[in-house]
């Protein structure tokens, strides 16, 4: 298998469209023919991570590379950045605006739901300039 690269757009605060980039590579995965429970731990990590580019950032940018043996999901926003990343990574833990709150989202179990699903999870982030989660899936 030759390497796949998927790349999309995350708008801010579209919550009708939430979760588009997610679902598109659980498609682009299950097509391939991977086992469901990759496809799943796939899913459910972009899924969290693009929605707090959504939520917390106003947007973004999904890249996904797929090799023959992992996925590379990293997906990279211009927000406010994480000031504290050991709290952020507590369950429970949100600083999603109400709006998000009252649509339920923002329980704060993004990170932590990333972090439970991920082979490897990487966040570089820096106040004021942005964030981005580089999250691995292996195959086997």
């Amino acid at each position: 298998m030759q390497t796949v690269k998927l790349s999309f757009k995350i708008r801010g605060s579209d919550f009708v469209n939430a979760g588009e980039a997610s679902s598109n590579t659980k498609k682009a995965l299950s097509r391939i023919g991977l086992s469901p429970s990759v496809v799943k731990r796939a899913a459910i990590a972009m899924y969290e991570a693009e929605l707090n580019a959504m939520i917390h950032a106003d947007g973004g940018q999904a890249d996904v590379e797929i090799f023959p043996d992992h996925v590379i999901i990293s997906i990279t926003d211009h927000g406010p950045g994480i000031p504290d990343v050991d709290l952020a990574m507590q369950a429970g833990w949100s600083t999603a605006p109400d709006i998000a709150r009252e649509m339920g989202f923002g329980a704060g179990m993004g990170l932590p739901n990333i972090k439970k699903q991920a082979d490897d999870l990487k966040i570089e982030t820096k106040v004021g300039q942005g964030t981005t989660l580089t999250i691995k899936i292996l195959f086997a």
